[in-house]
């Protein structure tokens, strides 16, 4: 069943990297007693996601924290290192928290799977962004595949 507005995230453990190495953290602990911006997608280093997705969240960042946004995370079935070198590559800085999602926990967990094996890419997230109250959906943008229309940040900005 696919996660709706007015929804509570479930609480399941996640995964990011530090200079410390990888570290464990409760999505409860992520989305409660904040207002936060969720944006998924189908991978790290992949074409969309590099070039538009995870950039224009970077270019944003300042408008939607200006906003109200206390957090903005990219989520990825990916794991911690990846993500982590991904973010360096996209420059994000402490802007984004990149997390991973290795074993798509979490995105089976709200059902926005997607299987991509045609693309040799096996289970993936869907793209979507979502806004997240102290844990519960005001606002979910899911995409339908391969389009990249309403998940963006822009979009998201002005929903704001």
């Amino acid at each position: 069943m696919t996660i709706q507005v007015g929804d509570k995230l479930p609480s399941i453990d996640l995964q990011y990297k530090t200079e410390d190495g990888v570290q464990t953290i409760n999505s409860d602990e992520l989305f409660g007693g904040k207002k936060v911006v969720l944006f998924a997608l189908p991978g790290a280093f992949t074409p969309t996601c590099s070039a538009s997705h995870l950039p224009g969240y970077v270019v944003n960042s300042d408008k939607l924290f200006a906003k109200g946004i206390d957090k903005i995370i990219c989520l990825s079935v990916n794991d911690a290192h990846v993500m982590r070198a991904w973010g360096e590559d996209q420059n994000v800085e402490d802007r984004i928290m990149m997390i991973a999602d290795g074993n798509a926990d979490f995105t089976r967990a709200i059902g926005l799977e997607i299987d991509r094996s045609e693309a040799g890419m096996g289970l993936r997230s869907q793209r979507y962004a979502m806004i997240v109250n102290d844990g519960v959906v005001e606002l979910l943008n899911l995409e339908t595949p391969g389009a990249f229309e309403i998940s963006d940040a822009e979009t998201i900005l002005s929903s704001l």
